[in-house]
């Protein structure tokens, strides 16, 4: 059996106020064209559809022409929402869509659907768990302890009952604790929605959605498949794809490859001082229509330098000095030296930090009434 996993499409971003419509249509086709080399037997689509819950009426187009162009090739699609989407709003009218093999997961509410396909080495159970919270599970189990993401994914997976003995995929949308992140992800500070990797020990394969970036985590077969476009610059030197799974008897290693997706306008930075990167010799050969971040390394910053520069690299989204003084660096204070500091003080420290300027006499005495007032409550 063949399957493809993908996640994150995000239909309806926009990066740095660029609408990324062309983009993603474009990315879809060619999507739809490594499924159709492929011909695999199903897709798994790991969460985030959309990058809004209420998605534009654009974003849902480019979704619903993407499902019908499965459901005419008759692939089956096993789908869940992610934490960007409504689950509501991306199951609706999942009852008509499964007449067509679309399996849509709804809110969860207890439960998670399970769907089995037949092939010559027996039955294989896709497991569907659209992104959950702790608050979103414990109405459903009251009497359970439930501290934390893995407390609750750990319990949604108990409630599966998943033989083992039974060749078992899972399909969800979480932060897997170890995975690497990026700036376009929505990841809480301190990793406070992280799951315990071995909450999947059940699954053969697990396909996630959530982290932009693909990777494995643990094993070979717990995989971000990761975004099919760059949707930040953290993310300049990923290489996006979609992941191919081919799954033989239940003993039998799992296979996976990936196949590269080559995007209508590459997201990179380009550096120099403005005269470089405005030389012919430079910029001559390249895509100069890819989505840019151009860093300037003159001294003194260059008069609508921007303007100018769109000229030649019309789709810049982003202009920043690397020089003396952006890279002017002050030492933060030992943690000994901070506590005999007053709270005023390691105020005025991180203003000037974030804004290479001291607070003013005004703003110091703004400041000090609100840690009074704080104090006093």
């Amino acid at each position: 059996m063949k399957l493809i996993h993908i996640s994150d499409l995000h239909l309806g971003k926009r990066v740095n106020e660029f609408p990324m419509k062309d983009d993603q249509e474009y990315i879809l086709k060619e999507i739809l064209e490594i499924i159709r080399d492929e011909s695999p037997d199903g897709i798994l689509i790991a969460g985030d559809v959309y990058d809004r819950s209420i998605p534009s009426e654009e974003a849902m187009k480019l979704w619903d022409g993407f499902l019908v162009s499965l459901a005419e090739k008759k692939i089956p699609v096993y789908a869940i929402s992610g934490n960007h989407d409504s689950p509501t709003r991306l199951s609706d009218h999942a009852d008509l869509v499964e007449t067509a093999g679309i399996h849509l997961s709804p809110e969860y509410d207890g439960n998670a659907k399970k769907y089995e396909i037949d092939d010559e080495y027996g039955r294989v159970n896709i497991y569907l768990l659209p992104f959950i919270k702790p608050p979103m599970i414990k109405p459903f189990f009251p009497d359970e302890e439930i501290r934390d993401y893995t407390d609750a994914c750990r319990l949604a997976i108990e409630k599966m009952n998943v033989d083992t003995s039974e060749r078992n995929i899972l399909v969800a949308h979480q932060f897997v604790a170890g995975a690497a992140t990026c700036e376009s992800e929505e990841i809480n500070i301190g990793g406070l929605d992280a799951v315990s990797v071995d909450v999947f020990d059940s699954f053969d394969y697990v396909a996630l959605g959530h982290l932009h970036g693909p990777q494995r985590i643990g094993r070979d077969t717990i995989r971000y498949s990761g975004t099919p476009l760059k949707y930040s610059f953290s993310e300049k030197n990923h290489k996006k794809s979609v992941t191919v799974i081919e799954i033989a008897d239940k003993d039998t290693e799992i296979k996976i490859s990936t196949r590269e997706l080559k995007p209508l306008h590459d997201l990179r930075e380009i550096r120099g001082t403005y005269e470089e990167v405005t030389a012919k010799s430079f910029y001559e050969g390249t895509a100069t229509d890819d989505y840019l971040h151009v860093i300037l390394t003159d001294e003194d910053d260059i008069l609508d330098a921007i303007g100018k520069l769109r000229l030649i690299y019309p789709n810049i989204m982003k202009l920043s000095y690397d020089n003396k003084r952006t890279q002017t660096q002050q030492e933060i204070t030992r943690l000994e030296e901070i506590e005999k500091k007053s709270p005023i003080d390691i105020a005025g420290e991180l203003f000037k930090l974030q804004n290479n300027q001291p607070m003013s006499d005004e703003q110091k005495e703004i400041l000090n009434e609100c840690i009074e007032t704080i104090w006093m409550e």
